[in-house]
């Protein structure tokens, strides 16, 4: 969705919409310093870096959920819910200090 959102984009709305996808669903961009910067081993790494957190994620909801003999995917998506909850309020105050610290 962020890069059909950022692609020939011309508009504002369409280019910060795109922008939030991108760094919520690769959140270890904003650590490699991808929208300061524009190496490209550094957008690699970031890449790279966001998939292993996103496994570990679904990793770490799939034992929380599996705690009950009887787990359902229900359970799964709670505990990941959860979990990305925190990663996307993490990479929020990430931008908010980044904003803060450019003044």
């Amino acid at each position: 969705m962020a890069f059909l959102l950022l692609r020939n984009n011309a508009a504002t709305i369409r280019g910060v919409t795109g922008f939030a996808a991108t760094v919520l669903a690769a959140p270890a961009l904003l650590a490699e310093g991808v929208p300061l910067t524009t190496a490209p081993g550094r957008f690699a790494i970031g890449v790279a870096v966001s998939i292993a957190l996103w496994l570990a994620v679904g990793f770490v909801a799939a034992r929380r959920s599996t705690r009950s003999p009887v787990a359902t995917w229900r359970d799964f998506w709670r505990e990941w819910v959860w979990l990305a909850a925190g990663l996307w309020l993490g990479v929020a105050l990430g931008l908010v200090v980044i904003e803060f610290a450019l003044l």
